[in-house]
């Protein structure tokens, strides 16, 4: 039997209009990435609200969508993380017969590696908080860790010896443009505006109330505004006056030439920061630690690509004969206790999704299901609650630091 969207076309443009704008729409969501796409959907099928553009400066998903190394897991410490991540998961296992458009995910599981004795009970911590939360979790040792990824080097004779590791069976990959495409083509066909090349100049404000937006294609009245900009979140809230806690930093990742299957899973190590998955296509997938200094270009520095070569070399030796196709960056926006801002924001009705460091992908349907009940009620979803932006003065931190599993 042919799969969702087996009858439909490769070439994206035919899957949603590319509408003008009209003067005015109940909301307006900045930014056509994953989150905003997932919000607009989700306003669109579970509030009935359809009178909705999307916002995109560029191209749609064309950011930070199109440059991830779109991994999905939900095996977060915190219980107020695991509770928005292991929402999201639920609804990724749905997602292809909910849009009815196929995005390739693979369950295929995520290993977390574990390289010294402070890993060790650190990860063995985070096994036993995911239980508790209902997080499907399991602790590896080297042994187990070799036959669930045999291409793994657990020899106690390298520079960070493998201990063991977690493993989330239910993690896994998804195919993220086509992730962007579903949402885009399923709430298009709700009455959803896609408007494209078309970036926010200015926020407009009267009594302390958002009332519109400035664009490169005119003044846009709107009754409600919710930021969905990724690494230039900071940028668009200082147009409100809002100063946010967040520094953006690139972020780099490479894929190889194709191979044969050779890599079953997902692995990942927080010790010599790489993580590795095979696409479907066959390229390896790499990402490596954020970029130390600040900056919103597309691009890092060439020795951290080394860096990461090296480290993934030691954990796959069978790596070493590969060549290295192409690399790229993309703007990661990190906030001090490496947890997302989602809810209100000082001025009504203009709402912020942002700081979800290197975790926006896989929290993509999560945070739009959650996002768009708080712009509908004007008030946070349960999910999100905990993620609000008062947080950094009351001092209810959410610290994911460890289980964020890049440096921040």
């Amino acid at each position: 039997m042919a799969g969702p969207g087996s009858d439909l076309p490769d070439h994206p443009d035919w899957l949603w209009r590319n509408p003008e704008p009209k003067r005015s729409y109940d909301v307006i969501v900045i930014g056509a990435g994953g989150h905003g796409l997932a919000t607009a959907y989700y306003l669109a099928k579970n509030h009935g609200i359809t009178n909705v553009a999307v916002l995109e400066r560029g191209w749609l998903a064309g950011g930070n969508m199109a440059r991830n190394t779109t991994i999905i897991r939900s095996n977060y410490l915190w219980d107020e993380s695991a509770g928005i991540y292991e929402h999201a998961l639920k609804l990724w296992e749905g997602l292809e017969e909910d849009l009815d458009y196929p995005i390739l995910f693979s369950q295929r599981g995520v290993v977390n590696l574990a390289h010294s004795l402070q890993d060790v009970r650190d990860s063995v911590r985070r096994v036993e908080a995911n239980r508790l939360n209902g997080v499907d979790a399991e602790w590896l040792d080297p042994q187990q860790v070799k036959e669930v990824c045999p291409i793994v080097n657990v020899s106690p004779d390298v520079r960070y010896p493998v201990l063991g590791g977690t493993y989330q069976p239910r993690a896994g990959i998804a195919k993220h443009d086509y992730v962007a495409w579903g949402f885009a083509r399923a709430a298009d066909a709700l009455g959803v505006d896609l408007i494209q090349h078309c970036e926010v100049t200015g926020l407009d404000i009267a009594g302390g109330r958002i009332t519109g937006v400035q664009t490169t294609r005119g003044r846009i009245a709107a009754g409600k505004v919710a930021m969905a900009a990724a690494g230039h979140s900071s940028v668009v809230a200082r147009m409100a006056g809002i100063d946010l806690p967040v520094q953006s930093h690139p972020l780099q990742a490479l894929v190889s030439e194709l191979l044969e299957p050779v890599h079953p899973t997902v692995v990942m190590s927080n010790a010599v920061h790489v993580y590795v998955s095979q696409a479907h296509k066959g390229e390896l997938v790499m990402g490596a630690g954020i970029d130390s200094y600040n900056g919103y270009g597309q691009r890092g520095a060439f020795h951290i690509i080394e860096r990461q070569m090296s480290a993934a070399l030691e954990l796959f030796p069978a790596f070493a004969r590969a060549h290295v196709l192409r690399t790229w960056g993309g703007i990661v926006d990190v906030t001090p206790d490496a947890s997302p801002i989602v809810g209100l924001t000082p001025v009504d009705e203009l709402y912020v999704n942002c700081g979800w460091g290197t975790g926006g992908f896989k929290a993509t349907p999560g945070v739009g299901w959650c996002y768009a009940h708080t712009i509908a009620h004007g008030e946070p979803h349960p999910l999100n609650a905990p993620f609000s932006l008062d947080r950094f003065t009351t001092g209810a931190l959410v610290d994911e630091h460890g289980a964020a599993a890049v440096a921040h």
